[in-house]
């Protein structure tokens, strides 16, 4: 092969390398586990990955810009819980407060880091403690949970089902084509990867940097309230100890769908599939039966670690 066919071949693989390791997965699991073939597990699997899809699906965004979200798992808990105190006040209610705070949240990010230069990763974690610290003032450090009441019409949207797939599934979908759509068909999506590849030459270009690190934080917060809008009715309540940790999933599953850590480079599709890939890893651990849930954990971070080194390699036999 010569050196563009090999070029060709490494972006190819880095691409879709998680598609092909997602299709093999699910054949051996299917062969193998006689469960996990049936209509209502993967209904159960659909839906366990769309409300860490939505978080995700935010996170791509800003790691294709170059930067790094890790408040989103402190908003996804935060949203949670606004929108089970606000369905005592109706749908709307429960909808619009939670988007507004955690947008609100990732508007102040994206400020802080478009205006004043700050680094992502601090600005985040900043907003991770704060986030983290207002829910627990909210709720007596943990103590009191806000529940749905059971006839209100917000549960539809975690517990309703649509030809007998779960409602956030469909909700998942729209909001993974949508992206799709934003990222790869205007020019904020255009805008995303410039900054991303390299900023300064997307200064000289005239391409509007700070809005577009603005609009991509208030995205990434909206989405992490309203995945917690979507688990607060599936549950029933607002529960303070989720969200734990879920910034990592995020990041993970992003980064083993091809985009790149560094910037410039990923699929919408690519983090759907890293997802599917994760909560493949999950289920299978599950239906083992014999092993701790902990070795999910173990699984996730071990196969991330191969997928960045291999996205490394990849890289450099392209510059090659």
């Amino acid at each position: 092969m010569t050196t563009t066919q090999n070029a060709a071949f490494a972006g190819v693989l880095q691409r879709q390398g998680a598609a092909v390791v997602l299709v093999l997965g699910i054949a051996a699991a299917w062969f193998a586990f006689p469960r996990f073939g049936s209509v209502d597990n993967l209904r159960d699997l659909a839906l366990q990955g769309s409300f860490l899809a939505i978080i995700a699906l935010g996170m791509t965004f800003v790691i294709i810009s170059g930067g790094i979200d890790l408040s989103v798992g402190s908003n996804y808990a935060l949203g949670g819980v606004f929108a089970a105190y606000g369905a005592q006040y109706g749908l709307l209610v429960a909808i619009v407060l939670p988007l507004a705070v955690c947008s609100l949240i990732g508007l102040v990010n994206g400020l802080l880091i478009a205006r004043t230069g700050m680094a992502p990763f601090i600005v985040t974690l900043a907003s991770l403690l704060f986030a983290r610290g207002l829910l627990l003032a909210l709720t007596s450090e943990g103590a009191t949970t806000y529940k749905v009441d059971p006839g209100s019409a917000f549960l539809w949207l975690g517990q309703g089902t649509i030809f007998g797939i779960g409602v956030p599934v469909y909700l998942t979908l729209i909001l993974f084509a949508l992206g799709g759509l934003l990222l790869r068909r205007t020019r904020f999506g255009q805008s995303v990867f410039a900054v991303g590849g390299a900023e300064q030459s997307a200064l000289l270009m005239g391409l509007p940097v700070a809005r577009t690190k603005i609009t991509l934080y208030t995205l990434s917060g909206a989405l992490a309230g309203f995945a917690g809008v979507l688990t607060a009715a599936y549950l029933q309540s607002g529960v303070t100890v989720i969200g734990v940790g879920t910034e990592l999933d995020a990041i993970s599953v992003v980064v083993i769908g091809g985009t790149l850590l560094t910037g410039g480079a990923g699929t919408i599709a690519g983090t759907l599939v890293g997802v599917l890939l994760r909560t493949l890893i999950q289920n299978v651990i599950n239906q083992i039966g014999t092993l701790d849930s902990s070795y999910q954990t173990v699984v996730s971070g071990a196969f991330l670690l191969v997928v960045v080194v291999i996205q490394r390699l990849l890289a450099r036999s392209r510059t090659r």
